[in-house]
């Protein structure tokens, strides 16, 4: 930063240098804001072992939310797995209430719920009498086994005519009305996902004490109203649970987050219901974690910074950020900071109110359909101060930074067998657009009144508000990326000097900067379990994220705050794709289908590079010592765009880059070059 500033008053590219200033000061506040996470890292352990042991009365009542949304691109037969494997906890089943909030009022879903609850009935004693540990039906039934009693054997049987018959519903897009009238009366021909009344049908009873509740819930609709996305859902499912079942602790789950530790509930006690730490303490969160990526992680889809590396360092200073699924919460965390209590408008909804009376009593019923009413939350503080948090795409992230603003504490909780599993996009193009989604939320945080650069500063102190500020600076990387990308590689081709020659001293101080951080980078990744291979995919990903999802997140919420531009909630698909997609997954092939513009300017400055990284090397060769800095930059983008390449010259596959990207990448380069002539000249 300071030989960029000392060579903005020495030299003649002012405009250049004071780009390549710019860049520097995000990168200086990206590298200060995680730099925050390297002061105190904790690694916790917990013994349930301990906890089994206590009486059942000790075990409190625990309230799972899991939310979905549509059931093409979220299964309905996931959904059901996700259910079961959290129905078959190692715990009390009479302590259990499982929600689901279909917030697409799908028959499909509901469909597939009806048949879970009746699975369950035969899959949770099976479960506890063998002591299972993957309680996921499709995951446990996947494995080969030579063991299985014909016990087992039956309930495979089982499962598997369940299976077809809710994939033979999905097939034909309905359910058949005439057999069974009075569930599905209200899907009639004027039902829309967008447009319907509240839904709550208790799908399972936990009186006989063998199973756990299942309640599945669809809030009102009505298209003038606000709907707030996941967390106008999550909410709906916290009024509504607090008429039914008001259970002091919560786990928030994704539909595909199945299931795969039994005792993750005990693991969570160990904090929640630990006397010395418990007051204060809001929730407790689980790292996620991802099936079926390849052996190396190709697009970076185990996020192992955000989910492991950075969660020990906020563990150190107030707790980990909440995620979005896989966290404990106590009840009492939604209505007001630790040493105040704010009480909802109805006595019924308070946190430290016992529910005693039937789930299927008429009185409990009615009022659980009018706090689902999509004009229950009007002129009230839900959303603001009560509940889960409006205002941002990134909801999860928004509301955990309030609620550590406003006193609670968080435990971060890894147990050596992973909690949760749950799907992962397969293709570059769901990733990249869904990480668009994310920047576009954290730009909202950014410059809203509560913004963790001035709000969470204020609030939570310097580390903590800037370990917020770590991924509210994500979007902004696309600057330095776009920035480093191209200006260099143009003063490359015309022969300008921007950084330090061989013989400068600057030289060395570049070069123990860039690789002293990579290999500190590498360090960090290695700790926490990763790899080589998956360490170089990830921060290649960098590279691609910054020149598309965060570049254009940038320009859609641009558009955004100018009324030109309204971005939605898009659903991640968590659906298979076709078998050539799964292949080329398979063999680590990046997958460019179907091509987008979002790829434009990732595929620009590869083809930029590749000319700079040409015309570099002959002026090596031509001049001697050339711009060796500039010459290494351009280099380092050729290596890590080898995909790219590939997909626009040697691919044959679907998964190419269309000929009408390559062809605009081409005519933007030209303009770059041409455009930097008088640029630089």
């Amino acid at each position: 930063m300071y030989h960029h500033a000392h060579s903005l008053f020495t030299e003649h590219t002012a405009l250049l240098t004071s780009l390549l200033l710019i860049s520097d000061v995000v990168l200086a506040s990206m590298w200060a804001s995680a730099t925050s996470l390297r002061l105190n890292p904790v690694h916790r352990t917990e013994y349930p072992e301990k906890y089994v042991a206590k009486p059942e009365e000790h075990f409190p009542k625990l309230d799972v939310f899991i939310c979905t949304a549509d059931p093409y691109k979220e299964p309905p037969m996931m959904v059901a797995n996700t259910v079961l494997s959290v129905m078959a906890y190692g715990y009390p089943s009479d302590k259990i209430s499982v929600y689901v909030s279909d917030d697409g009022g799908s028959s499909l879903t509901l469909f597939a719920l009806m048949e879970a609850a009746k699975f369950s009935e035969h899959w949770l004693p099976f479960c506890k009498k063998n002591n299972v540990q993957d309680r996921s039906p499709e995951v446990y039934f996947s494995l080969k086994s030579s063991s299985w009693t014909e016990e087992a054997e039956n309930l495979k049987k089982m499962y598997e005519d369940v299976k077809d018959r809710v994939e033979h519903v999905v097939d034909i897009g309905k359910v058949d009305q005439d057999q069974f009238r009075d569930v599905f009366d209200l899907w009639d021909h004027k039902f829309t996902p967008q447009d319907h009344p509240s839904i709550i049908k208790v799908l399972q009873n936990n009186e006989t004490e063998i199973t756990p509740n299942l309640i599945y819930v669809s809030r009102e609709k009505i298209r003038a109203t606000p709907h707030h996305f996941k967390a106008g859902a999550l909410n709906t499912l916290l009024r509504v649970s607090s008429v039914m079942t008001n259970s002091p602790i919560i786990l928030t789950l994704d539909c595909d987050m199945y299931s795969n530790n039994p005792t993750t509930p005990l693991h969570a006690l160990c904090y929640l219901s630990d006397p010395m730490i418990n007051f204060g303490l809001g929730f407790v969160q689980f790292p996620q974690r991802f099936q079926g990526i390849n052996r190396n992680d190709v697009y970076a889809s185990e996020l192992i910074r955000p989910f492991d590396i950075n969660m020990v360092g906020y563990d150190g200073l107030m707790g980990p950020i909440h995620v979005g699924t896989g966290c404990f919460f106590n009840r009492r965390i939604f209505y007001g900071p630790p040493t105040n209590l704010i009480l909802p408008e109805l006595d019924e909804l308070a946190p430290t109110r016992i529910a005693d009376k039937p789930i299927k009593a008429h009185t409990v019923l009615a009022l659980a359909h009018n706090v689902a009413g999509c004009n229950y939350e009007h002129n009230t503080n839900w959303g603001s101060k009560i509940g889960f948090r409006y205002g941002s795409l990134v909801e999860d992230y928004y509301t955990g930074f309030m609620l550590h603003c406003e006193g609670w504490r968080s435990m971060f909780c890894r147990p050596q067998r992973a909690a949760f599993y749950g799907s992962t996009p397969k293709r570059l193009t769901d990733v990249v657009w869904q990480q668009m989604r994310w920047s576009i939320g954290l730009l909202e945080m950014g410059f809203s009144r509560y913004s963790p650069f001035t709000y969470g500063l204020k609030s939570l102190g310097l580390f903590t508000g800037l370990g917020y500020c770590y991924y509210v600076v994500w979007p902004f990387c696309s600057i330095p990326l776009t920035v480093y990308g191209v200006l260099p590689q143009l003063a490359l081709i015309y022969g300008i000097r921007v950084f330090p020659k061989p013989s400068d001293q600057w030289f060395w101080l570049y070069i123990f900067l860039s690789l002293g951080a990579y290999v500190q980078d590498l360090s960090d990744f290695l700790l926490e379990g990763g790899t080589c291979r998956k360490w170089w995919n990830d921060q290649r990903m960098w590279l691609i994220r910054g020149l598309s999802s965060f570049f254009f997140g940038m320009i859609e919420y641009t558009l955004k705050t100018l009324n030109l531009s309204t971005p939605g909630f898009n659903v991640t698909s968590k659906a298979n794709g076709d078998d050539e997609q799964k292949k080329r997954y398979g063999q680590e092939i990046f997958d460019f289908a179907p091509s987008s513009s979002i790829f434009l300017p990732m595929t620009t400055v590869a083809v930029l590079n590749l000319f700079a990284f040409v015309s570099g090397l002959y002026g090596l060769f031509a001049w001697g010592e050339g711009l060796s800095l500039e010459l290494m930059l351009a280099s380092f983008v050729v290596v890590n765009s080898l995909p790219i390449y590939e997909a626009m010259v040697l691919r044959k596959d679907d998964g190419k880059l269309q000929k009408g990207i390559c062809f605009l990448a081409g005519i933007l380069t030209l303009v770059l070059i041409l455009g930097g002539y008088f640029l630089l000249k």
